[in-house]
C-alpha cells in the first residue's frame, strides 16, 4: 500500500463505525416503531444539507445513475435494514450484513470483471462467522419476511458499493456532491411510502430531536460522505470488509453504554472479525476478463476500481 492508503482506509472505517451507534441511538433516544420516518429523517436533511454545499447538479445521463445508486443506498436500503431489525431475532440481521464482502466478490467478478481470490471468499467468510459469534443471542422462531429483508437490504447496498465503483463520478464532480445526489433521491424515495405507511410524524421531544440531528448530520451526512469518498479509493472489497465495523461497534457500545456484557466466546468473535477486517484491506483479485470495463464512464474524472494485480485495499 502507498503511503496515503492507511489513512483512506482508516477514514472509510468511520462511516461504519458511526453506523454502528445507530441501534442505540434509535433505542435510547428516538420514538419507537417508526422506522421509515426514521430513515427519511436520517437521508433527505442530510443530502438536502449537502446538496446546498456542494451546489451541483446531475447532468444529462447521471440524473438516471444517481437516482439508481441513490435508491440502492439509500432509498431501498434503509427501510429494508430497519424492516430486518425489527423482525429478526437477536443479532441475525447484522449477521446477513456481515456476509456484504461475499455479495460484493460476486457482484464484481459480474459487473466489473473482477474474480474473488479464494483467500477473499475466505477472509469473507470468517468475518462473517466472526460477527456470528458477537451479535447472535438465543432466539424466537425465525421470521422470513425479516429474513428476506435482511438478504435484500445487504444486496442493494453491495449493488450500490459496486455500480459506485463500475460508474465513477462525472469530471469535475467531487465525492460530496455524488453523496447528496444519492441521499436526496433516496430520501425522496422513502418520503411517499413513510407517510403512506405510518401517517404523519410523530411528537419529538428535546432527546429525540437529538437523536434526530446526529443521525442526519454525523452519522448519515458526513459518514456517508466518507463512505463514497472512500469506495472512489479504494476497491470495493477493501470497503466491502470494512463492514463488519458496524455490528461490532454497536456490541461495544452496548457493553459500554448500556451495561449489556461480552462473554469469551464474543470476544473470540470480535477479534476474528476485526482481524479478517485487516486482512481484507490485503487480499487480491484473480485476473480481470478481457471484456470488462470496470473503470468510470466515458468522460469521467473520478479514479476507477484498482486494477487487479494491484492489492484489494471495501457498505
Amino acid at each position: 500500500m502507498t503511503a496515503s492508503r492507511p489513512a483512506v482506509v482508516a477514514l472509510t472505517a468511520l462511516a461504519p463505525v458511526s453506523w454502528g451507534t445507530t441501534y442505540a441511538v434509535t433505542t435510547e433516544f428516538l420514538p419507537a416503531d417508526r422506522p421509515l420516518f426514521t430513515a427519511l429523517v436520517r437521508a433527505l436533511p442530510a443530502g438536502l444539507l449537502l446538496l446546498a454545499l456542494a451546489r451541483v447538479l446531475p447532468r444529462g445521463a447521471w440524473w438516471g445513475k444517481a437516482a439508481a445508486l441513490g435508491a440502492l443506498n439509500i432509498g431501498a436500503f434503509f427501510p429494508l435494514l430497519f424492516l430486518s431489525a425489527y423482525r429478526l431475532p437477536g443479532g441475525l440481521a447484522a449477521v446477513v450484513g456481515s456476509a456484504g464482502p461475499l455479495f460484493v466478490a460476486g457482484l464484481s467478478a459480474l459487473l466489473l470483471g473482477q474474480r474473488p481470490s479464494r483467500r477473499t471468499l475466505l477472509t469473507g467468510a470468517v468475518a462473517a462467522f466472526g460477527v456470528s459469534l458477537v451479535v447472535l443471542r438465543a432466539a424466537g422462531a425465525l421470521d422470513v419476511i425479516g429474513l428476506l429483508a435482511a438478504l435484500a437490504s445487504t444486496l442493494s447496498m453491495s449493488a450500490g458499493v459496486v455500480l459506485t465503483q463500475r460508474w465513477g463520478r462525472p469530471a469535475g464532480v467531487g465525492p460530496l456532491a455524488l453523496t447528496a445526489w444519492q441521499l436526496t433521491a433516496g430520501g425522496l424515495l422513502i418520503a411517499p411510502l413513510a407517510f403512506l405507511v405510518e401517517g404523519a410524524p410523530p411528537a419529538l421531544d428535546g432527546r429525540a430531536v437529538g437523536g434526530y440531528l446526529y443521525l442526519a448530520l454525523a452519522n448519515t451526512a458526513v459518514a456517508y460522505w466518507l463512505w463514497f469518498r472512500g469506495i472512489g479509493r479504494l476497491t470495493a472489497t477493501q470497503v466491502t470488509f470494512l463492514g463488519p465495523l458496524s455490528p461490532l461497534t454497536a456490541a461495544v457500545v452496548g457493553w459500554a453504554a448500556l451495561g449489556q456484557a461480552l462473554t469469551p466466546l464474543q470476544l473470540a468473535g470480535m477479534a476474528l472479525a476485526l482481524g479478517a477486517t485487516v486482512a481484507g484491506q490485503f487480499v487480491t483479485w484473480g485476473p480481470r476478463r478481457a471484456a470488462a470495463a470496470p473503470g468510470a464512464g466515458a468522460g469521467s474524472g473520478a479514479r476507477g476500481p484498482a486494477v487487479a494485480a494491484d492489492p484489494a485495499l471495501r457498505p
